[in-house]
């Protein structure tokens, strides 16, 4: 049997011709660029996140860098965020010619600890200096929404939330309420990578705000820095979502809720499995399905304990199983951030994690005989 950690054609073949009959009326139309389809999309997405303001741009990576430049954040000023995360988070950090706090993370959630965030905005020795911080919602599991807003109220930083990997997840605060993730920054971001839970067919990203300013900034940015055309208030970039992207977007998010669910029904039948079968628990941790819904399963990566995460790997790829390594090597361990001198081992759940952690495959047309065969596979490793 061979499965994919991600195949994008399964879902094409459903809705191909939806997909086919939206380009068709785009490009018939002949307004290609920010036309219907982007200020829809844009309007749909700021209706689902619970915001005011929606800006399409061209990815994530530029997502980040725009919105954390709207927050006012620019040379020598500090920027919290995780080292176990995509390149673009911290980037964009030090694009804006910031410089990066890296926090270690929580090693069950994977997200960055917020017990640390608070040591750090109160013994740094540069605390006046620290203005913002990035959480990630990372592998589609929110960090904790209520305990950022506090954060964010006690220590009066900025809170830029990147939600690349977490469209759609939510966290229920102490009084009930429910909210999603992007909600509650002073701004956020989100990725439609093809691979992401609503993926484009190409490159795609979404600012979200509510503050007025912001998302004005943000509109103009992505035009070169344009409110009125060929009139340049700052020096911008070219970063507008693509009209067909937005197009294809539209038809996806139709489905979104559709795909979420199934994402969450393979995630629990991992979980049984893995459950089901005591000598695996000395090699494998497996994440945990809320029953709340909130996780949206945008990767399902398992923990290999013992050293024997890169062998067993090795072993899936012979049995014709796609995984992934998110991520080989903390960011702050990348020679191009070599310049913080940020020592070995000071990061020690990163560190940790970058050698253990394997995502299996978990997208929404993966079969569950297919997901059967995965762990059978494991357990055939394990010699069970």
């Amino acid at each position: 049997m061979k499965i994919p950690l991600f195949d994008l054609t399964r879902q094409y073949i459903k809705i191909r011709q939806e997909i086919l009959t939206e380009i068709d009326k785009v490009i018939s139309s002949g307004r290609v660029i920010l036309g219907e389809n982007v200020s829809l999309f844009e309007e749909e997405i700021a209706n689902f996140v619970g915001v005011k303001h929606a800006i399409g741009v061209a990815n994530g990576s530029d997502a980040l860098f725009i919105a954390l430049k709207a927050l006012g954040i620019g040379e020598g000023d500090y920027v919290i965020t995780t080292p176990y995360t995509f390149f673009a988070t911290v980037s964009c950090i030090t694009r804006n010619r910031a410089i990066p706090i890296f926090v270690d993370i929580d090693p069950v959630t994977y997200n960055i600890d917020l017990d640390k965030v608070e040591e750090v905005l109160t013994s740094h020795p540069n605390r006046d200096r620290i203005k913002a911080f990035i959480p990630v919602h990372l592998f589609g599991q929110t960090v904790n929404l209520e305990r950022l807003e506090y954060i964010k109220q006690k220590y009066g930083i900025k809170i830029l939330e990147d939600c690349a990997q977490s469209i759609g997840s939510t966290w229920t605060y102490s009084d009930g309420t429910v909210k999603r993730s992007g909600s509650i920054g002073d701004a956020a971001v989100f990725s439609f990578f093809p691979t992401k839970n609503l993926g484009a067919y190409g490159d795609g990203g979404m600012i979200v705000a509510n503050d007025d300013e912001i998302a004005e900034f943000c509109r103009s940015f992505r035009v070169h820095g344009s409110k009125t055309k060929y009139v340049h208030d700052v020096v911008g970039i070219n970063s507008r979502l693509d009209e067909i992207q937005a197009a294809v977007l539209r038809v996806k998010f139709r489905y979104l809720q559709e795909y979420t669910n199934k994402r969450r029904e393979i995630a629990k039948e991992y979980q049984k499995l893995f459950e089901d079968t005591k000598s695996v628990k000395e090699m494998i941790v497996w994440p945990n399905v809320p029953d709340d819904n909130s996780h949206v399963f945008h990767q399902y990566v398992i923990r290999v304990k013992n050293g024997q995460r890169d062998v067993l790997r090795e072993f899936l790829k012979e049995k014709g199983i796609g995984t992934s390594i998110y991520y080989p090597m903390g960011l702050h361990q990348q020679k191009c951030f070599a310049y913080l001198n940020i020592p070995k081992g000071s990061l020690p759940e990163t560190e940790r994690a970058s050698k253990e952690s394997l995502a299996l495959p978990i997208f929404p047309e993966l079969k569950i005989k297919e997901v059967e065969y995965i762990v059978l596979k494991i357990l055939e490793y394990r010699g069970g």
